[in-house]
C-alpha cells in the first residue's frame, strides 16, 4: 500500500502506486495518477488532471495540475504530465491546459527549482532545468536539455530550443535558436553554450561546425531566411545545423538577435 501520513487528506479515486509516499498535510484529488516511487513532501496539493510518473520527487507546498489563470477556462477536463525522474522543488506552481491544447507537461529527469512556475499549455522537454523563481508564461515550448536562470521570465508563445542556456534575472521576449548562450537587456545571442555543450558530449568539431553555423545566420549580413538556405547548402546532412533549420521553420516570435 502507499505510505499515506495520517493528517494527508487524499481521495479513494486517485490511483497511486504502491510505492507512492505522501507527507502530511498533503492533498490529492480525484482524478490524479501518480507512478511508483514518487514522493509527495508536506502541503504539496495535487490536484485534478495530474499525471506523475516515477520516481518524482514533489517538495513542500508545490501545485502540480491547479487550474489555469486563463480567464477563457471554462473548467474543461485537461491535464498535467511530469515525466519520470523529475524534481519539483517547494512552492512550485504548475498549471493544466486549456481547452486549446488539453495539456501542460515537463519532461523526465528535469529539476524545477523553488517557486518556478509553469503556465498553461507549456510543453516542457527532457533534463530540463528551471531555476529558482523562473516564470514561464502560457503556451512556451522549451525543448530538451536547456537551462533558464533564476528569476527569469519568458513570454508567452515563446519557444527556447534545445541545449540552450539563459541567462539569470533577463526577460525571453523572442524564440531562442538551439544551442545558445543569451542574455542582456533585451536579451541577445551572446554565443554558443559551449560548457553546456561539452558536458552533454559534444565534439571539438561538432562545436566548431556551430560557430560557423552561427557566424553564417548571424554575422553575414543575410536575412534569416536566407541563412537558413546558405545553412543548407553548407551543411548537408548534419543532424545539428538540422536541428537549428528545423527550429527556425517553427519560430513564430521572431530569434533573437546579436
Amino acid at each position: 500500500m502507499p505510505d499515506i501520513h495520517p493528517t494527508a487528506i487524499v481521495s479513494g479515486k486517485a490511483e497511486l502506486a504502491e510505492s507512492v509516499k505522501v507527507g502530511p498535510y498533503a492533498v490529492i484529488h480525484d482524478d490524479v495518477e501518480i507512478g511508483e516511487g514518487t514522493m509527495i513532501g508536506p502541503n504539496a496539493v495535487i490536484y485534478d488532471g495530474a499525471r506523475i510518473g516515477k520516481n518524482v520527487k514533489i517538495f513542500q507546498g508545490a501545485s502540480v495540475s491547479n487550474e489555469p489563470q486563463d480567464l477563457k477556462f471554462a473548467d474543461e477536463k485537461t491535464y498535467f504530465y511530469v515525466g519520470d525522474n523529475t524534481t519539483i522543488r517547494e512552492f512550485t506552481t504548475l498549471h493544466r491546459g486549456t481547452v486549446e491544447t488539453g495539456f501542460s507537461k515537463v519532461g523526465s529527469n528535469c529539476l524545477l527549482m523553488a517557486y518556478a512556475h509553469v503556465a498553461h499549455d507549456c510543453i516542457i522537454g527532457n533534463e530540463v532545468i528551471l531555476a529558482n523563481g523562473v516564470q514561464i508564461a502560457g503556451h512556451v515550448e522549451i525543448d530538451d536539455f536547456t537551462i533558464i536562470g533564476g528569476m527569469t521570465p519568458v513570454h508567452q508563445f515563446t519557444k527556447v530550443g534545445k541545449y540552450v542556456m539563459v541567462g539569470g534575472a533577463f526577460r525571453v521576449v523572442q524564440d531562442v535558436p538551439p544551442y545558445a548562450l543569451v542574455g542582456g537587456y533585451p536579451i541577445k545571442f551572446e554565443g554558443l553554450n559551449i560548457i553546456g555543450l561539452r558536458r552533454r558530449g559534444f565534439s571539438n568539431r561538432e562545436i566548431k561546425e556551430l560557430k560557423e553555423a552561427y557566424k553564417i545566420l548571424f554575422y553575414s549580413g543575410l536575412t534569416i531566411e536566407k541563412g537558413a538556405e546558405k545553412l543548407s547548402e553548407t551543411f548537408p546532412g548534419n543532424k545539428n545545423v538540422e536541428e537549428i533549420l528545423s527550429f527556425l521553420k517553427r519560430s513564430n516570435r521572431g530569434i533573437v538577435k546579436r
